[in-house]
């Protein structure tokens, strides 16, 4: 396992903001180290900004982010590369690099967490308050707790590791069963709650960042191992209890704009629970910042007119899920034929967009976003991985529990933000097919949909298979307000339960073959 020890202990390298000074000057690794370090709550802050964007999430955001939550799950298509493609028929091979750009992603995330934690813990001065120590330890173990939250819903079992010399100690490890790996990023996530403050400067994890993601994380439990179409109650009320903490007790609210939220002038809005933090400039190295102008439809609207290589495009069954009146939604997370984006290339006279393609993430140019330093492999939009809308439909999906419908009046108030805010008409009842829909237009583009269609296949296997299965999973034309859907590829494979656990990459099976064992409880 040679290949994992090398991931988990890789060097933080990341770079400073080059347009203005915040909490993105990061330190060294061997200032991180070093046994001087951790001496003042300044330096101590210093080593968990690092944990936030740059080489920690690099690989991951770029290689798996969207590619799994929206070309695995149908709501987009990327013509030419190869792995891209087998995520979209379902061909997917151990060789299969996002699967491996995921696994080694994230297993480098937590190695870096797992420094910060135990140096905390080993170094930190006694002059340092208990607060503040917990308050640093509660940012590692929050981020540490979503890379095993992704590792769990895309693999399901994985290992654990929480102390990176051991791992240099015995590196061949087994997988852990799938609740216990919950169980662990539960803990993690309560102990960010109860250490990390109400407030903090912009772009900091808050209590309500980490009561956000335990409700997210205990709906997705209350479906784990469970049969008959229903959910296991007590995780639900889990679910519920943190979910209303936030949308009841916080006093944040949504964005008024929804467009807004992917403007890097509304970076790290109020309704940002937690958004990746990533510096720009042209001493970013490669997957050290947000790369995600590479799917820019066209360079006349990227930084130094460079670096629009293939967009991603919407599927037909994506843009069937949006009425006439979800416009602004619409708008704002695809381009069709037409579309008209004054933001972008502004001094030029903004873009029209000439075919299908994604539109959250792109930004513009270097004028666009007062940005004279951006490249198109340094974005600076901080893309948000939790929002408070999705906190706002976790908490009323968890209401709904295992009822067939609910007119829950808590339920429906928050649901429905979420729509006034996209300017479509209230509901009065909900079901779970409107849940799983309003989530799927919500987040398009987000990296979230195949997350939701795992939670699904845990309680309700055959509907997440049928919803897959029935997808129009194809591109279109869009021309004079008609969309004429392409033929659907006859390559795509039929889903079975079995296509919503992701194979463990070919390259970790050979270095360490204790991960074709079964799996092992670790509590």
């Amino acid at each position: 396992m040679k290949r994992m020890n090398r991931y988990m202990l890789l060097a933080i390298v990341v770079a400073s903001v080059a347009c203005k000074k915040s909490f993105l000057d990061r330190p060294s690794l061997s200032q991180i180290s070093s046994d001087n370090f951790y001496k003042t709550t300044g330096e101590l802050r210093l080593a968990t900004a690092s944990l936030y964007g740059g080489s920690p999430w690099g690989i991951w955001h770029k290689e798996a982010n969207l590619p799994l939550g929206e070309i695995l799950s149908g709501n987009a298509y990327f013509a030419w590369y190869g792995d891209f493609v087998q995520l979209y028929t379902r061909t997917i091979t151990a060789g299969n690099a996002v699967i491996l750009g995921g696994w080694k992603g994230m297993y480098n995330l937590i190695g870096q967490c797992n420094t910060v934690i135990n140096s905390i813990d080993k170094n930190a001065s006694a002059s340092i308050s208990a607060s503040d120590k917990n308050a640093a330890i509660g940012e590692a173990k929050f981020i540490r707790a979503m890379a095993y939250y992704y590792l769990a819903m895309v693999w399901g079992e994985v290992p654990i590791i929480e102390d990176n010399s051991k791992l240099i100690q015995d590196p061949l490890l087994n997988r852990i069963i799938v609740a216990d790996v919950y169980k662990f990023v539960v803990q993690d996530l309560s102990f960010a709650a109860g250490s990390l403050p109400l407030t903090d400067e912009k772009g900091r994890l808050t209590t309500w960042s980490a009561q956000g993601m335990l409700a997210k994380v205990y709906l997705t439990m209350a479906g784990l191992g469970q049969t008959g179409g229903t959910r296991n109650q007590q995780y639900l009320d889990s679910a519920i209890k943190y979910g209303g903490n936030v949308c009841n007790k916080s006093g944040l609210n949504l964005l008024n704009n929804y467009a807004n939220l992917f403007m890097s002038q509304y970076n790290d809005n109020p309704e940002a629970l937690f958004a990746l933090q990533w510096a720009t400039g042209a001493g970013i190295g490669w997957q050290e910042g947000n790369l995600n102008l590479t799917y820019s439809p066209s360079n006349d609207i990227n930084p130094q007119r460079n670096g629009a290589w293939t967009p991603l495009a919407p599927t037909y069954d994506l843009y069937l899920n949006y009425s006439a009146q979800d416009s602004v939604r619409r708008k704002a997370s695809f381009m069709m034929n037409g579309d008209y984006y004054p933001e972008l290339n502004a001094a030029g006279g903004g873009y029209k967009a000439t075919g299908q393609s994604m539109k959250k993430h792109i930004i513009g140019n270097e004028k666009d976003n007062n940005a004279p330093t951006m490249t198109y492999t340094a974005s600076i939009e901080h893309d948000a991985l939790l929002r408070l809308a999705d906190v706002y439909l976790v908490y009323a999906e968890a209401i709904l529990g295992n009822n067939t419908t609910t007119a829950d009046p808590e339920a429906l108030k928050f649901f429905n933000k979420v729509r006034k805010r996209a300017g479509v008409d209230p509901v009065t009842t909900i079901n779970m097919d409107i849940l799983l829909k309003e989530r799927r237009i919500e987040f398009a583009f987000e990296g979230q949909y195949w997350l939701d269609l795992v939670r699904l296949s845990y309680w309700n296997p055959e509907k997440a298979v049928s919803i897959i299965n029935n997808q129009q999973r194809t591109t279109f034309e869009y021309t004079n307000g008609l969309a004429t859907p392409a033929a659907i590829s006859t390559s795509i494979v039929p889903a079975t339960v079995a296509a919503f656990k992701m194979q463990i990459p070919a390259a970790e099976l050979t270095a360490n073959p204790k991960l074709a064992e079964a799996a092992v409880p670790y509590y």
